[in-house]
This record gives structure tokens, sequence and C-alpha cells, in this order.
């Protein structure tokens, strides 16, 4: 019979010889068994060499334990290297999709481009826009015969041209007492072009004010935004809209001058006080139009332009009246 090779383990086990027991004796082995038997252990136990340089017996059960563990442990062992490999693999992939940490550098390299791709608009355009569907053209006409419609040069001095800015939604709307005094008829004609008669329903000739109402307003009619002026300052920036010479709507952008200022008339008559000085460009034709602060609210009625040589011309210097006396004109609770 063959003799198999033993499997080695980490604690071997010999064989118990209980009492009462006798080993049983080896068989005699021919030669030629012996050479068979030699033979079958190479053969069974891979590694071990008949020769002069062959391992230590030492080393070579060392050697036979591992491959023997390694047979024995083969499946799990595969197993481990797998997981090992997807544990890396998966921490490569999530550093590569790991987000980029967000500088200020980032945030301000964006903004540029949007601006530069959208450039945003001026604070004047936005306070405009805010204001324009509130803004009138006014017209005081001096012939009851004239229908408002454009006339020749010479008709020009029948008529006086102003501004006004709608406060209450039934067409409701202020200017200046300089504008319509006098007047016949009184025309205004809306953001959205359409054109009404207007009656004077209110003066305050103190602050050179007038209250008018459209007797046909649009359906749909925006008032303005009105703001008391008691946080306002010299240097706040602001815009004066309205007709100048006719034109328009036209917008002039600048700063708040000065405040409690006083203004007399050319012809020494007249003082007004408590006045907004301001230096965004007015003429004439822009009395009586809205003084606008950059978040789109009237703070000012604009009234009168300073010029030493009594001329009708713009030169830095302009005037508004306080929106508190215009509402009150108006009959509106103050601010």
């Amino acid at each position: 019979m063959k003799a198999k090779a033993p499997l080695y383990s980490r604690s071997p086990r010999r064989p118990q010889v209980g009492p009462g027991l006798v080993p049983l004796p080896k068989p005699p082995q021919a030669a030629g068994d012996a050479t068979s038997s030699a033979a079958g252990m190479a053969e069974a136990a891979p590694g071990v060499h008949e020769d002069a340089d062959a391992a230590p017996p030492a080393a070579a059960g060392r050697a036979g334990r591992l491959r023997a563990a390694a047979r024995r442990f083969q499946g799990p062992l595969w197993g481990l290297a797998g997981a090992s490999l997807a544990v890396l693999v998966s921490a490569a992939m999530l550093q590569a999709r790991a987000p980029r940490v967000i500088t200020q550098d980032d945030i301000d390299a964006a903004v540029r481009e949007s601006i530069e791709r959208e450039p945003l608009p001026s604070q004047a355009t936005r306070a405009l826009e805010a204001v324009a569907p509130s803004i009138v053209r006014v017209v005081g006409l001096m012939n009851e015969e004239d229908n408002g419609d454009s006339s020749p040069e010479k008709k020009a001095m029948d008529r006086s041209l102003g501004t006004g800015v709608v406060i209450v939604a039934n067409g409701t709307i202020l200017t200046n007492l300089h504008v319509v005094w006098g007047a016949k008829k009184i025309r205004v004609r809306f953001h959205n072009g359409e054109e009404s008669e207007a009656m004077m329903v209110g003066a305050m000739p103190e602050n050179d004010l007038a209250v008018l109402k459209a007797l046909s307003p649009p359906a749909e009619l925006e008032p303005a935004t009105m703001r008391s002026t008691g946080d306002l300052r010299p240097g706040d920036h602001v815009i004066a809209a309205g007709f100048p010479f006719g034109i328009g709507p036209s917008v002039s952008y600048g700063v708040v001058s000065g405040l409690k200022r006083e203004f007399r008339s050319p012809d020494g008559d007249k003082t007004l006080t408590n006045l907004i000085q301001f230096d965004a460009a007015a003429n004439p034709g822009n009395s009586g139009g809205p003084l606008v602060t950059m978040d789109g609210a009237v703070v000012g009625i604009v009234t009168a332009i300073l010029n030493p040589n009594e001329q009708r011309t713009f030169i830095g210097i302009g005037f508004a009246v306080p929106i508190e006396n215009a509402a009150s004109a108006a009959g509106l609770p103050p601010f």
C-alpha cells in the first residue's frame, strides 16, 4: 500500500499510544518497493528534491506549510484581494469627484465675467424706470380754441410747457403753479401716450404748487412713490425728469447740493423757502417735474433754476419744493 504524504498545520498532532496498546511493526519493504515509495513521496510532496542543492528539511517544511495554507485559503485570499482593489478604486474616484473649494478670487472672477457679458443698468436708469410711468407732460393753453396739437412756433408763446407727476391713481397730478397759471385750458399727456384735459383743483402759491385732476385718465395709472426728505443729505444722488423745452421725457443726473435754501423770483415779488438745492440739469419745461432718489422715490417738485444773468438756462443750481409741502397741497397726510 502506497504511503501518503502528511498534511502540515501550525499544531501537528502525533499519534497517541494508549495504555495497553502496542504500535504495529512496520512491514518489510523490498528494494523496488522502497524506490517506488520514495518516488511516490516525491510526487506527492513537490518541492522536495534528491540533489545536493536541496533545501534543508526545516526550510522545506515551512515552504510546504505555506503552499498548503495558500491552497486551503485560496478563495478567501482572492476575495480579500478583490475587496482591497475595490476600496482603492472607490477612494480614487471619490477624490476625483470631490468639489474644489470656491475662493473669493473665483467669486470675483465670476462676477466680472457676468458684468462684462451683461452690464447692469446704472442707478439713474433704475430710478427713472421706477418713476417714468408717473411722469406727465403738462401744457397750459392760453387760447380756448387751441386743442393742444402741434402748432407753428408763432403759437409757442400762447402756451406754457411744463411737467407733472401722478401722485394718486385717480389722475391727481402735482405740478408748478406758474406752469398753469392763467391758462384757459390744461392738457396732460401720460406715459402711455394717452391725453386728457385737466382742471386745477388746488393750489399753494407760497410754494408755487398746483394740484391737477385729469378728466379722463388711463384705466391703469401708476402713481409715484413719495418719500420723506427727513433723511436726505447733501451729496445724495438724484435725477430730475421732465420735458425741458418740451423735449422728453428727459432725465438728468446729479446730487443734492444743499437743503433749506431760499430763492427769490427774478422780478423780486416772490420768495420761496425751505428748498432742496440740486445740480442735475434743469431747464424751462422741467418745472413741476419730480426730483427722484436712487430708489425711485419722489422727494421734491422741481420749481426754479438760478441764473445771475437772468437767462432761462441752467448753470448748475436748481431748486425743488420738498415733497412734504407738495403732498400737503394735494390734501395728503404729511409723512
